[in-house]
């Protein structure tokens, strides 16, 4: 099923995340994928604490970004995630970072998997999920 939902979030460059040349180290933006995806979920109502308590957990089978210009000390910028689809025990996000011009300056995308905690096998989307979802499901 596919969804038009999109959430934003504005995080800041910590100095602590910038490399020699004044950048923003490549490798912390996973983890403001990450924060992007955690906000957007919980924005639905739906948060990673509720579904390990379910026995849910979503590993990352698929990262992939695109780097388009920097991020800079202090900067502010905004994660605009994405959820596209779920299929099965699979669903995909994408992101779009943007500095505070407005310049679009990383494109990203995960595919994660809902597995259950106990087997590690993957399993269905939780119906709590797909319930806050239905609203931006797009019909074709």
């Amino acid at each position: 099923m596919n969804y038009s939902f999109s959430h934003q979030l504005q995080l800041r460059i910590r100095y602590s995340e910038t490399d020699q040349m004044g950048c923003c180290y490549y490798g912390n933006y996973p983890a403001f994928l990450e924060l992007g995806r955690v906000e957007s979920l919980r924005s639905l109502g739906i948060s990673y604490r509720d579904l390990e308590h379910q026995g849910i957990l979503l590993p990352v089978l698929n990262l992939s970004i695109e780097y388009k210009r920097p991020l800079y000390y202090d900067d502010i910028f905004t994660v605009e995630t994405s959820l596209m689809s779920i299929e099965g025990s699979k669903v995909f996000f994408t992101y779009s970072l943007f500095n505070d011009q407005g310049d679009l300056t990383t494109l990203a995308s995960t595919t994660l998997v809902f597995t259950n905690s106990g087997s590690f096998r993957p399993t269905r989307a939780p119906e709590s999920l797909l319930l806050a979802i239905k609203a931006y499901e797009i019909k074709e």
